[in-house]
């Protein structure tokens, strides 16, 4: 699904406004709850780790890894030895 938003003018000043807006959402779904872990971080193309880091590096700290988080990479695990892209030591 593809999503257009219009930003206002002075915002284009800004180096990626289109990333920034991203951004913000982002770190407010998770905030909020909206979103999992895993759901913001392939939102915005980031392993886990490197979210962490990204919500590290804005000072959000309210929501840990959670049991919902765990489910949602246990299910991409899953699919990735059916797929026989991890090795099944891995697993």
């Amino acid at each position: 699904m593809e999503i257009t938003v219009h930003l206002p003018d002075d915002l284009t000043t800004h180096s990626n406004p289109g990333r920034e807006a991203l951004e913000a959402l982002v770190v407010e779904g998770y905030r909020s709850g909206k979103l999992s872990h895993f759901q913001a971080s392939q939102l915005l193309e980031l392993s886990r780790f490197e979210f962490d880091a990204f919500l590290k590096s804005r000072n959000v700290d309210d929501h840990a890894y959670g049991f919902e988080d765990l489910q949602e990479d246990r299910a991409v695990i899953r699919q990735l030895l059916t797929k026989g892209l991890v090795p099944q030591a891995l697993a």
